[in-house]
């Protein structure tokens, strides 16, 4: 799971968008697309560690080493300003977006119990059309008939990922589906958070998600043995990597142009579900993943051609 959100760098709403963009330097735009492939490569990493604990621990557990470490790291690099970068005009909006973010991770970490990592990562990437209906809905974004036609393809591809009906869809993967679609609603409320610093937010994401694993975890708390020590901490530690990574990648260049290498997770998590776990994803896997990055390439492209 990448999850790859989008704020302004300088902490206040984002600057209007000129009529004619300046172009980035080759080099920044080099420099953005390597963070950007260093946090899926951390954030991909992060699911295998997950997937490799699961099978062991309560997810719950899983959760909570995720959020707490990422408060721990967030905490020491502002602890000289973490209570001033905490407050927020839009307490309701914020926590309700660390509440989207728990909820993803959740089910996408269930998920990994059953189904391979390209699997799970193949159905969570039908988010990025999701958003784009999501704010149609519900942000008042125009949406085309062929942005309606390229998210109905989409749901195609996923569909024949799931094939429902045909005696092959796991519960794991139903999971992974839904993870999207909670992922979509968390990065809508991140654009109405705007007004926020992204330190503000990765404060409340990382404290929210704390809370919330933490009033289960006494019920699921399995005392850990100390050879899986390193996982759970690689699963804070990475995910904290990947997500400063992120944000530094998009404050290079325009989040539109890195869009579509967001779809290179795919790779990563092929990758390491066959390093790790020796599994590949199966021939009707290949074909929906292509399906739904086909429909999403369009979507951005759509989008390029709009702005």
């Amino acid at each position: 799971m990448s999850p790859v959100e989008t704020q302004s760098d300088a902490g206040g709403p984002a600057a209007a968008p000129s009529l004619v963009a300046p172009p980035v330097p080759p080099s920044r735009l080099g420099l953005a697309v390597l963070l950007l492939l260093g946090a899926l490569a951390f954030f991909t990493l992060m699911d295998a560690a997950a997937k490799h604990l699961g099978n062991s621990y309560h997810p719950a557990q899983l959760i909570w080493a995720r959020f707490a470490i990422n408060l721990a790291i967030v905490g020491l690099m502002y602890r000289g300003s973490f209570l001033p970068l905490f407050r927020t005009r839009q307490p309701g909006l914020q926590l309700a977006r660390g509440v989207m973010q728990v909820i993803t991770i959740t089910l996408f970490f269930i998920a990994l119990q059953t189904i391979g990592l390209a699997e799970a990562d193949a159905l969570f990437d039908i988010n990025p059309v999701l958003i784009a209906l999501g704010a149609a809905l519900f942000l008042g974004e125009r949406i085309g008939p062929r942005r309606a036609v390229a998210i109905a393809i989409s749901f195609v591809g996923a569909m024949v990922i799931l094939r429902p009906g045909m005696g092959a869809m796991e519960l794991g993967a139903v999971f992974a589906f839904a993870s999207a679609f909670s992922y979509a609603a968390g990065n809508l409320l991140t654009r109405a958070v705007r007004s926020d610093s992204i330190a503000t937010s990765v404060i409340w994401s990382a404290a929210v998600g704390t809370v919330m694993a933490s009033v289960v975890l006494p019920f699921v708390w399995k005392e850990v043995a100390f050879v899986d020590m390193p996982y759970f901490l690689a699963i804070g530690v990475l995910g904290t990597i990947g997500q400063f990574l992120v944000i530094r990648a998009f404050s290079l260049t325009e989040a539109s142009v890195l869009a579509p290498f967001g779809y290179f997770s795919l790779l990563f998590s092929g990758f390491w579900g066959w390093l790790f776990f020796g599994q590949l994803p199966d021939r009707w896997t290949v074909a929906g993943a292509l399906v739904i990055v086909g429909a999403g390439i369009y979507v951005w492209y759509r989008e390029r051609k709009s702005t």
